[in-house]
């Protein structure tokens, strides 16, 4: 049978359309979406995926075609804000964007706070995912690694103590300076003798509030983001009013980990080539009345 004109043009077009789509990469024809960037951190981050995790989208639908990813510690209103400004509509935050680590946002349902920032991303298709069990599991942990590149700690590292540090006696107040000084910090806290030479540092980046963690003459030096301060910090005081050599570093939750996320983000970029990805640091939220 054979076609008239209109036909024979409208089949002709429609073979060099497949032809095109064939010779097309595969990523160029299906949109990158969130859930296809996640799926590629499930199969890269080098620990199988558990089952109970807070590792998954908060906010925003997995369906929703990726523009740019933001890596960052903390997705506060303001770092979406920005986020979105640079147009980074799929936000990879370590910690959850609704102030209660398992995401339960029941408690939050008629909460102006939590439903401004809910509608500013539903209304800028921005997808907010909480990335945190599995880049901890990771070997090494991710938030570890970049934290000991950014204070320059890599070559301090004890090899049969992991989190561990070695110093050549330095003064606490010289480490607690340099602690202050490398994540730009307003706000450090130390528990101890300024003058007491450090030998070993242990962390615990984020949160700890384990006494059994700071205890025993192996802990010497603690540096962590934040603890109970009738927990971890009294059990230090009392160490050192019982004449044992023991100090304590509080460099506040975000900055103890954003370095972390800011490893994360590069190590994104090997997995994601189709659209940009970038860091975007959290604010410290802390400031002392002298500033």
């Amino acid at each position: 049978m054979g076609f008239d004109e209109p036909s024979r043009r409208a089949f002709i077009q429609g073979g060099l359309a497949l032809s095109a789509a064939q010779t097309l990469p595969a990523q160029t024809q299906a949109a990158l979406t969130a859930d296809r960037v996640i799926e590629r951190i499930r199969q890269n981050v080098g620990v199988p995926w558990r089952t109970q995790t807070v590792d998954n989208i908060v906010l925003g639908h997995g369906t929703t075609p990726v523009k740019g990813i933001a890596t960052t510690m903390m997705a506060t209103f303001d770092v979406v804000k920005r986020c979105v400004a640079a147009g980074r509509n799929l936000i990879v935050t370590h910690e959850t964007p609704v102030y209660m680590h398992q995401d339960d946002v029941v408690p939050l349902e008629k909460d102006a706070t939590y439903l401004a920032k809910k509608e500013y991303i539903e209304r800028n298709q921005v997808v907010v995912f909480h990335f945190h069990d599995h880049w901890h599991a990771r070997q090494p942990d991710g938030i570890g690694a970049g934290m000991a590149r950014e204070l320059g700690w890599e070559k301090n590292a004890d090899p049969g103590k992991p989190r561990t540090y070695i110093f050549p006696g330095t003064p606490l107040v010289q480490l607690a300076k340099d602690i202050q000084t490398k994540l730009n910090a307003r706000t450090v806290r130390v528990v101890g003798d300024p003058k007491m030479p450090v030998n070993k540092v242990t962390t615990s980046w984020g949160y700890m509030s384990s006494v059994a963690r700071v205890a025993g003459p192996e802990v010497e030096v603690f540096v962590l983001g934040e603890t109970r301060e009738w927990e971890v910090v009294e059990y230090i005081q009392d160490s050192i009013a019982a004449g044992q050599k023991k100090a304590l570093i509080i460099v506040g939750h975000v900055l103890s980990e954003q370095a972390g996320m800011k490893y994360c983000a590069e190590w994104l970029k090997t997995l994601v080539t189709e659209v940009p990805v970038e860091f975007i640091a959290a604010p410290e939220p802390f400031w002392i009345p002298d500033h």
